[in-house]
């Protein structure tokens, strides 16, 4: 998200509002609030922001996941791709020499309107945050079935809500699908959750489309977006 509005020419400042106005709808959680304070947090030299190299490490739950769901057979995509991308961020030297000689669309980013746009961001992000949980609980339910354990996957939900860094108001609708349905196979068979990628899917499918014609890589909003269609496959 933060590269496609980067791409489209919103300053620091209007990147930040818009998570703020984010923060108060649909998106509500600890992440959408700090990436918040952190666009527009500013010292004597400006936006910090601007100013971090943008490589990063890990401390390796990303991986242990990774590795548990190739271990147990769950397509737990999103948080695959969040590693590698991780592993490639650190590749910034490569990068800088790989930009000097690979070209990438000469069409430049550019919308007719923003605001709706930017609203497709919003939309594209809620439904592969949809598909990022879904997947975590398909990982847990196979790990459930393998181990013999009894898990209580609503309380889990309220349990991250208590203080985890994925915490948010989302964590709520996920208790209330299994208190709905404590056999529920997918998050995304689940009414609510279905009906909100059945409102949003068309944004999503519109960011997704317009990053990859404008060569602007959202690697966790297309492999969501590739899970999803791959899930309702016959």
């Amino acid at each position: 998200a933060y590269q496609v509005m980067q791409h489209l020419g919103l300053s620091q400042t209007e990147m930040a509002e818009q998570f703020a106005k984010w923060n108060n709808e649909e998106l509500d959680s600890f992440l959408i609030e700090i990436t918040r304070d952190i666009l527009k947090y500013k010292d004597g030299k400006g936006f910090l922001l601007e100013r971090i190299r943008d490589t990063a490490g890990q401390k390796g739950t990303g991986k242990w996941t990774a590795i548990a769901a190739l271990q147990y057979g769950v397509p737990v995509t999103l948080i695959g791709e969040a590693v590698f991308s991780r592993c490639l961020s650190a590749l910034k030297d490569e990068r800088v020499h790989a930009s000097r000689h690979l070209k990438g669309p000469s069409v430049k980013p550019k919308v007719e309107n923003l605001q709706k746009f930017l609203s497709h961001i919003k939309h594209a992000l809620y439904c592969a945050k949809i598909v990022s949980y879904a997947q975590g609980f398909m990982l847990m339910r196979e790990a459930a079935r393998e181990n013999k354990w009894n898990l209580n996957y609503g309380g889990i939900a309220l349990m991250w809500r208590g203080g985890c860094i994925i915490r948010s108001v989302f964590l709520g609708n996920i208790k209330d699908a299994y208190s709905r349905n404590p056999a529920l196979s997918n998050l995304l068979l689940d009414d609510f959750f279905k009906k909100a990628i059945d409102a949003g899917q068309d944004s999503w499918r519109q960011v997704v489309a317009h990053a990859f014609l404008w060569g602007v890589p959202v690697p966790a909003l297309s492999t969501a977006l590739a899970f999803y269609d791959g899930y309702r496959t016959e």
